[in-house]
């Protein structure tokens, strides 16, 4: 991988990023009006996303944050260690690089949005990214790109764990270990002690009385979701957009709304803003 704040390098068809774009139409994502998409797993970006590209098929979506990372953070890191470049799996080990990124570069996956480039002569419209995650992305970000707009979805970490469970994505993996727990009981899982209280845990335990083979699932779920909190809490992030970019946010519950009213809410608030942009 070239050193992405060298020469310019097209990433993707009509995205790219550094020095000497080829034409005028390239222009930086700072300047062009972008509808972010904040939340952590489980509370229904993918489900949305696919309902907002169905209702304004016009909005450009951008390569999705786990690509993005792949390409801006995970690869320049790598390279920096003298590492060979190489897909990295494991849901821990991607935090700890997105970590390092944050440290060095403040606004993590932000930061990386801004230095992007677009090519307007292919793409005219409005853009979506899916998604910004953690109160520190979402500060810089108001800061980094004026001309966004950000939807926030929400659900409680319970909601979060049990949609996990439902969903097969080879993308949420994390290491675990293997001793296994005789009783397979909710309670003895220190990630369950730290989120859940005693009437959530039960919900929990219910669902693997039912189903035990699902208890391995759970705890790597529940790993996956401690570990977000770590790094990006929704309290802490809900606070600061209602702080730095109060009339460019709005929150989401997903319980509450369906993903083709969120969709909904979603299109209205950046058309919305859209037209009281200067």
């Amino acid at each position: 991988m070239k050193d992405p704040r060298a020469s310019f390098i097209e990433l993707d068809s009509g995205l790219g990023m550094g020095a000497g774009a080829p034409s005028p139409s390239w222009q930086p994502l700072t300047a062009l009006p972008l509808l972010i998409l904040v939340g952590v797993t489980g509370v229904g970006k993918s489900t949305t996303v696919t309902a907002v590209q169905q209702l304004a098929p016009g909005l450009r979506l951008l390569p999705n944050r786990r690509t993005l990372t792949d390409w801006l953070i995970i690869g320049a890191l790598q390279q920096a260690d003298g590492m060979p470049i190489e897909p990295v799996t494991d849901r821990a080990a991607r935090f700890g690089y997105t970590r390092r990124y944050r440290e060095r570069y403040p606004g993590g996956m932000a930061h990386a949005l801004s230095r992007l480039l677009v090519d307007t002569g292919q793409f005219s419209g409005g853009l979506l990214f899916d998604g910004l995650r953690g109160a520190n992305e979402v500060t810089h970000a108001a800061n980094l790109l004026p001309h966004a707009r950000f939807i926030m979805l929400d659900a409680p970490d319970l909601v979060r764990v049990v949609r996990l469970l439902a969903r097969a994505d080879d993308f949420d993996r994390i290491s675990t270990e293997t001793a296994k727990i005789a009783n397979r009981a909710v309670a003895e899982l220190p990630e369950a002690r730290a989120l859940f209280d005693a009437v959530e845990m039960q919900t929990l335990q219910q669902l693997i009385d039912e189903d035990p083979d699902l208890f391995d699932d759970l705890r790597a779920k529940l790993k996956i979701v401690a570990e977000e909190r770590r790094n990006y809490d929704p309290a802490a992030t809900r606070m600061a957009l209602e702080t730095v970019a109060p009339r460019r946010s709005s929150i989401i519950d997903t319980v509450t709304h369906s993903p083709d009213q969120a969709a909904m809410q979603m299109c209205a608030a950046f058309i919305e803003w859209e037209k009281q942009r200067p």
